[in-house]
């Protein structure tokens, strides 16, 4: 837990009490390469700032070497971020004047680029060589809020909402929370929305690439928490009403400010996938008085809320168990059926015999259907003329077997030849 002490003198005393409960952690999943930066927590008895910064990983994934050793673009991002804006903001916010939120905005953008800009040209950093609008030089989100009393020793205070991306700050009043920033995301939804759906931050401080900073004005009346986070604390819950319950319900369980935080810092580790950071004010009641006014909220969306939900979820977590089941026992019982089945199935694959001849064809087709060789004159049969006539341009000859005598010539040649001649001939002028 990062308690912080006051940060502007003491007050003479309030009708209602200024700031009484804070706390402030920043989980890293892997320990000194967190990329979300210690939190923002600044309280005095008429003011009040929280915030948190969220260096974007994907986006500023380059590496750099820095005196402290290698680190990405992501973790200088969010610490330059954080240390520009505490630094401004505690110049801005001052207890006997009403802070201009719009030009509070504009110096903050101003400020945090320039710091940016100068940073990434000290680490003379190489252009890289991707060119997407996803990639960025030192990005990061940010969420903030001050506050500051409208009347002395009054109840109601002006909560000024600053913040770039998709980290987001909370008002929990008696009737529940509030989100008082809203998700810059390329496809932008309501809160459960951008939970299911991971949309690309659409606005976010970064050195390369122009950016503003959103202001929202809220009016809250004492009592009331406030609390900045990061995704990483709401980002892995199933519902914006579940991140409600787990704050209030651990306020109730715990039994002071830093068990509350230590119980949080638990809770979120064991879900998160991601860096979190959290920072928490308390405005108007002390502890007890915080667990009093919250409890019937707590029981209201354990009953309501969460609560149904919780046992729709366990409810299908449970068919889908029986269904698991019921896949195996199906993958069991189709594979000790098959085994039964398939000797029989595969009879004639077992041992494959070679093909015998078809015994029902007669020596005679067996004769017809082989293939007479130019060389094969022992196995020819002989084929009349008138059986097999002759085609065009094909010239007759007659096989002879050398067993068989040569064929004498019916005619000899003589004077009778000249005169086939001639009829030869005009048989093919008639023709």
């Amino acid at each position: 837990m990062n308690e912080s002490p006051s940060s502007w003198p003491a007050a003479t005393p309030m009708a209602t009490p200024g700031p009484t409960i804070s706390f402030a952690f920043n989980l890293g999943k892997i320990p000194d390469q967190g990329e979300d930066s210690d939190p923002i927590l600044r309280d005095g008895p008429d003011l009040g700032l929280v915030g948190v910064f969220d260096g974007m990983g994907g986006a500023g994934g380059t590496v750099y070497d820095t005196p402290e050793g290698r680190r990405t673009g992501a973790y200088l991002a969010s610490r330059i971020a954080r240390d520009v804006v505490e630094r401004r903001m505690m110049d801005l916010l001052e207890p006997d004047w009403h802070l201009n939120g719009k030009t509070a905005a504009n110096d903050l953008q101003r400020s945090v680029q320039q710091a940016l800009r100068q940073r990434l040209e000290e680490l003379r950093a190489t252009p890289s060589g991707l060119r997407s609008r996803l990639i960025r030089a030192l990005p990061t989100t940010m969420a903030l809020v001050a506050l500051q009393r409208t009347q002395p020793g009054g109840p109601v205070w002006a909560g000024h909402v600053l913040w770039a991306g998709d980290s987001r700050a909370y008002v929990f009043e008696s009737s529940g929370m509030r989100q008082v920033t809203t998700d810059d995301l390329r496809d932008p939804g309501d809160a459960l929305a951008n939970l299911r759906h991971d949309s690309v931050v659409s606005n976010a401080m970064s050195a390369d690439t122009e950016f503003h900073v959103n202001y929202r004005r809220v009016e809250l009346r004492a009592p009331f928490l406030v609390i900045c986070a990061t995704d990483g604390c709401f980002g892995y819950l199933r519902t914006p009403m579940h991140f409600e319950h787990l704050v209030l319900s651990r306020l109730l369980e715990a039994r002071n400010t830093e068990a509350w935080s230590s119980s949080l810092q638990a809770e979120i580790a064991a879900v998160t996938g991601d860096d979190a950071a959290m920072s928490t004010l308390g405005v108007g009641a002390d502890f007890k008085e915080f667990q009093k006014l919250f409890a019937p909220r707590v029981a209201e969306l354990a009953s309501e809320f969460t609560g149904p939900l919780d046992e729709l979820s366990d409810a299908i977590a449970r068919v889908e168990q029986e269904l698991r089941a019921l896949r195996l026992r199906q993958l069991d019982e189709m594979t000790q059926r098959w085994n039964r089945y398939k000797s029989g199935y595969e009879r004639y694959l077992q041992s494959e015999a070679p093909v015998e001849e078809d015994e029902s064809l007669s020596s005679a087709d067996r004769e017809q259907t082989e293939p007479i060789g130019a060389d094969d004159n022992g196995d020819a049969t002989e084929m009349s003329t008138e059986d097999t006539p002759l085609g065009d341009g094909e010239v007759e000859s007659e096989v002879e077997s050398e067993e068989s005598p040569p064929t004498e010539m019916s005619e000899p040649i003589g004077d009778s030849a000249p005169e086939r001649n001639g009829e030869a001939e005009r048989n093919g002028e008639a023709s």
